[in-house]
């Protein structure tokens, strides 16, 4: 049962980038050409999502659990520092190049796109590099119960 909660969120948001079109790169693109033929739907799309995510968070902050069962690990730090402004940096950068970001790219790769199984592979390399110049690897800056999840499966 604990992996049917996110299963169906997963799918639904997946169904919700297709029907979105945000798996297109050029409707992405079309949103941050602000000075060409600017396409509004995607902050329609986010607008969208942040009103449910809004209303999401209301909810859970009322429960002591998910409904999978599991505790809430909701991030204690609101410190912005130089290292989230780089990583929103290159990841905007990145975003801005291809026109994907990671839940698109691997929507597509459902597609059998070979561009986005490129983007992915090179996501995966630049998650690794950034391991490389971090002091706590991607991997160790897992929650407990994230690395639980990771052991149980």
């Amino acid at each position: 049962m604990a992996f049917l909660s996110p299963l169906v969120a997963g799918l639904i948001f997946g169904l919700g980038l297709c029907l979105s079109g945000m798996i297109d790169p050029a409707k992405v693109l079309a949103f941050l050409d602000l000075a060409g033929m600017w396409d509004p739907s995607l902050a329609l799309v986010m607008g969208g999502a942040v009103t449910v995510a809004f209303i999401a968070f209301r909810i859970a902050g009322h429960r002591a659990s998910s409904f999978a069962g599991r505790n809430f690990e909701i991030p204690k730090t609101r410190k912005i520092d130089a290292k989230l402004v780089g990583g929103a940096v290159i990841f905007g950068t990145g975003w801005g190049l291809a026109g994907l970001c990671p839940a698109p790219a691997i929507v597509n790769i459902g597609f059998l796109d070979p561009r986005a199984v490129l983007f992915v592979l090179a996501m995966l390399a630049g998650m690794k590099l950034g391991d490389v110049f971090s002091d706590s690897p991607t991997g160790e800056a897992e929650s407990p119960a994230a690395k639980q999840a990771a052991n149980s499966v």
